[in-house]
């Protein structure tokens, strides 16, 4: 009997409270600020997908032969009609994943394009809830805050902001 031994492709890892605080106040004071000065509103901070939702694409992916997501980092257009609040704010593109072995002998996690319908398409998930405009308890005390820490950035002459 011959056994194939299959490779774990992790890449991640888990990370503590600390970590995970000094990357988004990173990100606010890095990136935020100037997407929100470019926008004339907050930027989003995050994007929220329910468990049911990301297991169901996930089973997806699995059953079309892949094995990852990719996440991709985008943005709405300024005129979205689809939700108006949403336009111009940054968003989350998932896309399934499958690796490919390269002739070089490494490999690329490439997209998967699945066909439906007649149709060939990208094998993605779009569209979860961003904060803001929608933060939760936040957005009902009209903070536009997020529920993971609070970051003071210093915008020099433009005074400072609380996010």
């Amino acid at each position: 009997m011959i056994t194939i031994q299959k490779k774990s492709l992790r890449v991640g890892k888990y990370v503590d409270t600390a970590y995970v605080d000094a990357a988004i106040r990173n990100y606010k004071k890095e990136r935020w600020v100037h997407n929100s000065e470019h926008i004339g509103k907050e930027d989003s901070l995050s994007v929220w997908f329910s468990a049911e939702e990301i297991q169901e694409f996930l089973d997806k992916i699995k059953e079309y032969g892949g094995d990852g997501i990719k996440f991709y980092f985008g943005a709405y257009p300024a005129d979205f009609p689809e939700k108006p609040e949403y336009a111009g704010r940054q968003t989350i593109v998932l896309v399934g994943t499958k690796r490919k072995e390269m002739e070089n002998g490494g490999f690329a996690d490439k997209d998967m394009y699945i066909t439906r319908n007649g149709v060939t398409s990208i094998f993605s998930v779009n569209s979860g809830r961003l904060c803001p405009p929608i933060c939760g308890g936040f957005a009902a005390l009209g903070k536009g805050l997020t529920d993971v820490g609070v970051t003071i950035i210093d915008r020099g002459e433009k005074g400072v902001s609380v996010v």
